[in-house]
């Protein structure tokens, strides 16, 4: 049965990912908001979050496959979470000491080895720090941690229990049944 709840909440999952992954192509193309480069790395986490849920969801792993699917689960979330954190950090911080330049991240790909594109990224722009929507006093940023940090309890729940519920088993050759005294 736990098996079952698993795959049901990688489901689960994978429709809110889905849905927030759905609310951010739609502020992108019907309202017009363009997203910064944190932006754009927190889609691409929580796209690999929903890909991931999603797998294992129709894959219906095993124990260690489900423990497996809920710790890179869990790496996607994690990114997705100081990813978005750092993006808070920065609309809350001063505007003065980031730089006002944004090079065109297709060229800066081309050109520019991944890991130094991504620490440019996290050095942050001018354009991370404004707040062009909010929905209840909260910026996209802060609804994209709220998500992931969501994310990442569900994640840590699961490897926690699958943890204790592997440690519980018995040893081959004993039985699952307590005996009792009376016996």
């Amino acid at each position: 049965m736990s098996l079952a709840c698993s795959r049901s909440l990688f489901f689960m999952a994978f429709i809110a990912g889905a849905l927030a992954l759905g609310v951010s192509y739609y502020l992108e193309y019907s309202v017009g908001l363009h997203p910064c480069g944190l932006c754009l790395l927190q889609r691409i986490c929580l796209a690999l979050l929903t890909g991931i849920s999603l797998m294992a969801s129709v894959h219906g792993p095993g124990r260690f496959g489900t423990f497996m699917y809920w710790l890179l689960g869990l790496c996607c979330t994690l990114a997705g979470t100081v990813t978005a954190l750092r993006q808070v950090l920065l609309q809350s911080g001063p505007v003065h000491q980031l730089s006002n330049c944004v090079p065109n991240l297709a060229e800066l790909f081309a050109t520019t080895p991944w890991m130094l594109v991504v620490q440019q990224m996290f050095e942050g722009t001018t354009e991370c720090t404004y707040i062009s929507w909010t929905l209840f006093d909260l910026s996209i940023p802060e609804w994209s941690l709220l998500f992931f940090v969501a994310m990442m309890i569900l994640g840590v729940c699961q490897l926690l229990r699958l943890v204790w519920v592997a440690c519980r088993r018995p040893l081959s050759g004993e039985s699952s049944h307590r005996a009792l005294v009376g016996d």
